[in-house]
């Protein structure tokens, strides 16, 4: 029996928590708490928050925000 390979946004997040030295669910409490969460922020201006207050690059800060989101939405 093979492991199956992690994919999509959550393949980022071991580097992400070794990068930025916080475990994903900080980083989810960080986008949720972000102005406008829940009520109709744009995916981009999730993303913006990571970088710009928290010098997270974009293609993590994307991967964080497409997860939180997807997972808030199911």
């Amino acid at each position: 029996m093979t492991e199956q390979k992690v994919q999509g946004p959550a393949s980022y997040f071991p580097s992400i928590e070794k990068k930025y030295g916080k475990p994903i669910e900080e980083w989810q409490g960080v986008v949720r708490s972000a102005p406008g969460y829940g009520a109709g922020a744009k995916h981009m201006e999730l993303v913006a928050v990571l970088k710009d207050e928290h010098g997270m690059g974009h293609g993590h800060a994307n991967a964080v925000v497409a997860y939180t989101l997807a997972e808030d939405k199911a």
